[in-house]
């Protein structure tokens, strides 16, 4: 395949990143304020039971089955598992990407020798 054939390719891997970056924009926004509020909530639970014993209470007892209970290690497990699938799909894009980059890049210099400016120095220009 030649160089002038590859072009759209790369044009199409460039458009395709300027697009992932755009809409991951917003579940990225979605996802910060939401893991900032449950740290704020674990870190503030974590301070008060530190400070627990500090106010005489040396036992506490859990009832692991109340609805309270319950409902947060539900939203917890989901918010991870959000976590962990936008993490997996943004690490698969970025392979996918950099491999496309590096073809991008060897075509260049192909193209770069042969037109007989040798290696593109960066900074250059």
């Amino acid at each position: 395949m030649s160089d002038e054939e590859r072009g759209p390719e790369i044009i199409d891997a460039h458009q395709e990143l300027v697009r992932h970056i755009e809409q991951g924009a917003g579940r990225m926004r979605v996802l910060s304020a939401i893991t900032v509020v449950v740290a704020a909530v674990l870190a503030v639970s974590y301070v008060s039971q530190l400070a627990l014993p500090l106010a005489g209470v040396k036992v506490v007892t859990v009832d692991l089955t109340a609805p309270g209970n319950v409902a947060a290690e539900v939203v917890v497990a989901a918010l991870a598992l959000l976590w962990l699938y936008v993490g997996a799909r943004d690490l698969r894009f970025a392979w996918k990407v950099g491999g496309e980059i590096r073809a991008a890049r060897t075509k260049e210099e192909a193209v770069s020798d042969r037109l007989g400016h040798g290696p593109q120095q960066e900074g250059a220009g």
